[in-house]
């Protein structure tokens, strides 16, 4: 949804029409919209989070999740990526 309203944004700085992309956002908008009457009809009650919230939340896994390493287990030399 953000890359349309971007390009909706671009179109319109550049003075060219945008009824298509604009069209498409409306839809995708009605869409989410009707899951989130779904959602709640279903019996979610919760707060949604913002775009950001969840954003943020991606990028805190994905930082989160980080290989451990096994202090006990020293790798030998054969098992360099050193190149000579």
């Amino acid at each position: 949804m953000t890359l349309i309203e971007a390009s909706i944004r671009d179109q319109v700085n550049r003075d060219l029409d945008c009824s298509e992309a604009s069209y498409r956002l409306m839809a995708m908008r009605a869409e989410v919209a009707e899951l989130i009457v779904r959602w709640k009809a279903a019996g979610g009650g919760e707060r949604l989070p913002t775009v950001r919230e969840r954003l943020s939340r991606s990028f805190e896994d994905r930082a989160g999740a980080k290989v451990k390493v096994d202090k006990a287990k020293k790798p030998g030399a054969s098992h360099s990526n050193a190149r000579v």
